[in-house]
């Protein structure tokens, strides 16, 4: 049986190469189409990119923080 077109490695590196390209497309509009901050360092190049990356990795690093803090043993549910 033929794999899913999705889970093909070829059609993965495919899709990162689109993703990766469209996200870098989107900060180069920056060039042209000029964005107002309304705070300042909202308005600097590629700001928007920076912060999403920033509260992404933010948010990986508060779920493993408070995986470890949560986390039973194994035997917890055990008689």
């Amino acid at each position: 049986m033929k794999d899913h077109w999705l889970v093909r490695p070829a059609t993965i590196r495919l899709l990162w190469a689109l993703f990766v390209a469209a996200l870098v497309a989107v900060v180069l509009v920056q060039l042209v189409v000029p964005v107002p901050g309304h705070f300042g360092i909202d308005g600097r190049f590629g700001f928007g990119a920076w912060f999403g990356f920033g509260s992404c990795a933010t948010m990986i690093l508060v779920a493993k923080l408070l995986g470890a803090l949560l986390k039973r043993k194994d035997t917890y549910y055990d008689d």
